[in-house]
């Protein structure tokens, strides 16, 4: 490996590959990694609950000691999201957590997830079959523990992480749902506000979308900016006709 350091670092994504209900699946958390010294490393997005040790376990695949990260953001307070920022906070307390205004009070426990909220109020409307596993879906966004919210990130707010990085607000998917641009790379995090399917990018399901016209308008805004590739939570890397595809 090159002693030299990128003069605007690197950005660095972690495939987790897991089985959940019997099928594989895999989600892309990333790592904004300055690499000269000094430079900060932040994560972006941290699994379900449990998910630390495949967290440690990809990063350092990348060549990042989980233990040298300086932050995380959540994009938003999903349980695939947020699922493993207490088990962070427990073993590394030195990581701070940043999130949005809207979505900090979810994720420090203030407010009820809204997921389990929209859980909640269809359970009554489902037939007897499908109850019980509504039931255990409820349990699991139960079971996510919350913490605290050291920084609250604002939309345009900017960062000198990989030569410059900036907050885009992307509501719609959640009201303070936030995806991450990074200029210098011509790179767009999305979160949840896009996924990847077969190499097309799709607004995430409309079913979990709190408001779909806000997330419509959503990407149109990230369509305006100069990408040429979009990683996402859910799909991965797409590259290549990026502004058309967002278009």
């Amino acid at each position: 490996m090159s002693d030299v350091c990128a003069p605007i670092g690197e950005v660095k994504i972690l495939k987790i590959s897991f089985e959940f209900e019997g099928e594989r699946h895999e989600i892309y958390p990333v790592v904004l990694d300055d690499g000269c010294a000094g430079g900060q490393k932040i994560l972006i997005d941290c699994g379900y609950p449990g998910f630390l040790p495949l967290l440690e376990e990809a990063s350092e695949k990348r060549g990042v000691s989980f233990g040298s990260l300086a932050a995380v953001i959540v994009t938003h307070h999903d349980y695939d999201h947020v699922g493993a920022l207490a088990e962070i906070r427990d073993k590394y307390p030195h990581i701070r957590v940043m999130a949005s205004e809207e979505e900090a009070p979810y994720i420090s426990g203030e407010k009820k997830s809204l997921r389990l909220v929209q859980a909640e109020e269809i359970y009554d409307s489902l037939g007897e079959e499908e109850k019980a596993d509504a039931k255990a879906f409820e349990a699991l966004l139960a079971s996510v523990r919350p913490a605290p919210v050291d920084e609250i990130l604002k939309d345009g707010d900017t960062f000198p992480w990989c030569g410059g990085a900036e907050v885009i607000a992307t509501p719609g998917h959640l009201p303070g749902h936030i995806s991450i641009y990074l200029p210098k790379h011509k790179t767009l995090i999305t979160g949840d506000a896009l996924v990847a399917m077969e190499g097309r990018l799709h607004i995430a399901n409309p079913h979990y979308a709190i408001d779909i016209d806000e997330a419509r308008r959503s990407a149109r805004k990230l369509a305006k900016l100069d990408v040429e590739r979009t990683i996402c939570y859910h799909g991965g890397v797409v590259e290549g006709r990026v502004k058309g595809r967002l278009r």
